[in-house]
């Protein structure tokens, strides 16, 4: 888990977290403190401090505590991420929005190590 910059985030933004999933997977979930109701669908707004903006459709996780993204968000946190130094992120459902800031020091080394462990 990359926890938010709190100088920089809502209070309801905890992080982002970065897990096994079936299959060996690795799963990429935005972490709140304010859980969206458990069906919500929200929109995950992320963008690199270095440049480039993305906007996903996303689902609910841990009793709607995670925003868990699309499969796809794994492939940017293996490639793209590492080279980046912070994301910007924010979770829009319905009139409600929460936007954090994670610094993504680190996150080569514990994304390899956890992909190299998740099949296990």
């Amino acid at each position: 888990m990359k926890t938010a910059d709190t100088a920089q985030s809502d209070p309801d933004f905890a992080g982002l977290i970065v897990r096994c999933a079936p299959k060996g997977k690795v799963d990429v979930l935005v972490a709140l403190i304010r859980p969206f109701p458990p069906r919500s669908r929200p929109k995950v707004t992320i963008a690199a401090s270095g440049g480039g903006t993305l906007t996903f459709d996303a689902g609910m996780a841990a009793a709607g505590a995670a925003v868990l993204l699309p499969d796809e968000v794994s492939a940017f946190a293996a490639g793209k991420w590492p080279m980046t130094p912070s994301l910007s992120v924010m979770v829009r459902e319905g009139d409600s929005q929460i936007k954090g800031v994670v610094a993504l020091n680190g996150l080569r080394e514990a994304y390899h190590s956890l992909l190299a462990n998740c099949g296990q």
